[in-house]
Formats: C-alpha cells, sequence, structure tokens
C-alpha cells in the first residue's frame, strides 16, 4: 500500500489541547532536584571559580611498549597509528596527513 507523506497526518488524538494532555502526564520532574551529582560534587560552579581546593583521584600509566607520543600533537597513540618517525620523534598518521 503507497503512503503520501505529504498528506497531514491529523486524527483525531490530535485535537487534544496541550493542556489536557499536560493534565494526563504527571510532572515527574516538577520538585525532585538530583542531589547527588557524580560529575560535580561540590554543586553549580561558575565558570573561573577556584578549584584548587578540589582533589582529583587519577591513575596515570606509564607508556605501553604498543604506544608512542606523537611530536606534533603530543597525544599517545598506538602503534597502528605511527607514520613514520622523523627526527625529532614519531608523527602519527593524522598530523603527517
Amino acid at each position: 500500500m503507497a503512503t503520501d507523506y505529504d498528506a497531514p497526518r491529523k486524527t483525531e488524538d490530535d485535537s487534544e489541547s496541550i493542556e489536557a494532555l499536560k493534565e494526563r502526564v504527571p510532572d515527574k520532574l516538577s520538585g525532585a532536584v538530583d542531589v547527588e551529582d557524580a560529575d560535580n560534587p561540590s554543586g553549580f560552579e561558575l565558570p573561573g571559580a577556584d578549584l584548587s581546593d578540589l582533589e582529583l583521584d587519577v591513575v596515570v600509566l606509564p607508556p605501553q611498549e604498543d604506544e608512542f607520543t606523537c611530536v606534533n600533537c603530543f597525544l599517545v597513540k598506538h602503534r597502528s597509528q605511527l607514520d613514520h618517525e622523523d627526527s625529532g620523534g614519531p608523527i602519527c598518521t593524522e598530523c603527517a596527513a
């Protein structure tokens, strides 16, 4: 069966007003605030706020045998992304392009 996608798609359900739809669906988010935000432990921060008292736990791994650091973009890449080695050091395929 062929469908005319340009034809208006109104049905009898579309005649309801926005207010009627809002009454049928309960507002689950009204008054509910997500107090625990793992990404931002101290609440909402403004840009440029002093975060010097915030302590971060980061595990730094040493370079692996199958990795290199590109001397152009300074990103750690897998050896499969090595394009060539320059006099300064290894260059990745993205920087060589």
